[in-house]
């Protein structure tokens, strides 16, 4: 909550997201595609990882080429299913990025509990209070 009950911002939350940009500002990797990084390399499976997403395994699919087409480099490495089943997993170069964006956001989201709290104090609080 950014506010005490009955105050205007109460039921106001401050959200951020990070994303992956290119200097013209062509997006290349936001919430939807780390969470699908994220998911792959939990199930070991890019049908899985769709699944838990709620998202098709041709989305899925599309999301990771655009990303390593845009990157240069690839991000997860699929085995086709036969006797025992295929599986994904990401690349070391994807595990890399998905250990530093996990650092990323455990830091962001540490540092945001402090400039939320302060920024929701300022715009709840009366002129008359904040003097004091």
């Amino acid at each position: 909550m950014a506010g005490p009950k009955g105050s205007k911002y109460y039921d106001v939350f401050l959200k951020y997201h990070i994303n992956l940009e290119k200097v013209d500002n062509e997006n290349i990797l936001g919430c939807e595609g780390f969470g699908l990084l994220d998911a792959i390399r939990t199930t070991g499976s890019l049908a899985s990882a769709a699944a838990e997403m709620n998202i098709s395994y041709r989305k899925a699919w599309g999301i990771i080429k655009e990303v390593e087409d845009k990157l240069g480099f690839s991000l997860v490495e699929k085995h086709r299913g036969g006797a025992e089943g295929g599986y994904t997993h990401l690349t070391v170069e994807g595990n890399e990025l998905m250990d530093a964006y996990n650092e990323l956001t455990n830091q962001f989201n540490a540092s945001m509990k402090d400039i939320t709290r302060r920024f929701f104090w300022s715009i709840n609080t009366n002129p008359d209070e904040k003097q004091e």
